[in-house]
């Protein structure tokens, strides 16, 4: 379970304000795959952040239970001169999880070949995604964070990615950021849309997507009425 209770969090940029959440007070239910949408820059990989405990928002609190992962796909967290390798074993270290078990699922699983030994500074935006996403997968956690990694890589990653995120949502549960509709009816069982600050919770997916779009038609008709 996660409850976001008069959670509020803004950003100010050349005497401009960004509002990410607008005192939000919503409940992400345990074992549930939330697929969370919005426009770009509304905020979402910020919210992730938040729930995760890396950004502090301005006012408010965030209420969880069991364990929840980082926000996979956001790789900031490794230690760019350091291994893949390297990595996987302090981060075993870290949640207390057995470090050759880990390490032999994350190797086989992401498939970097070479350069799973070699500093993480050198890999492409989508070898991170793969350490990344095998990582967290090679974790058990109550609640999965996941944002855009599986539309990383070619087709046969995606598929494998998809396959193994449905076989932790069995035991587990999920807040997906994705632009990708498709992906999130076959990923997710409820939705959310984050739009100018609020949050709108949705029991079933198909109905979010729906909402998300009509908010998007709306947005785009009122930019063309004011150019």
């Amino acid at each position: 379970m996660i409850r976001l209770e008069n959670l509020n969090k803004a950003f100010h940029f050349r005497g401009q304000q960004k509002v990410v959440a607008d005192n939000l007070n919503l409940t992400f239910p345990s074992g549930v795959s939330v697929g969370l949408l919005g426009r770009n820059g509304a905020g979402k990989s910020t919210l992730l952040r938040m729930i995760a405990g890396s950004i502090e928002p301005d006012s408010g609190r965030i209420r969880t239970s069991g364990t929840i992962s980082w926000p996979v796909g956001l790789a900031g967290g490794f230690h760019q001169d350091l291994t893949g390798s390297q990595n996987v074993r302090f981060i075993a270290r870290v949640y207390g999880v057995d470090t050759e078990e880990l390490l032999y699922f994350v190797e086989s699983f992401a498939e970097l070949g070479i350069h799973f030994h070699q500093p993480v500074r050198t890999y492409s935006s989508g070898m991170r995604a793969r350490l990344g996403f095998g990582v967290s997968m090679g974790i058990p956690f109550d609640t999965y964070l996941v944002d855009e990694v599986t539309s990383v890589g070619d087709e046969n990653f995606r598929v494998k990615a998809q396959a193994l995120f449905k076989e932790r949502m069995r035991n587990a549960g999920a807040i997906v950021v994705t632009h990708a509709p498709p992906m999130m009816r076959q990923m997710c069982e409820a939705g959310a849309v984050l739009v100018d600050g609020r949050l709108h919770y949705f029991d079933d997916v198909g109905d979010a997507i729906a909402y998300h779009f009509e908010v998007m038609r709306q947005q785009n008709l009122a930019r063309k009425s004011l150019e």
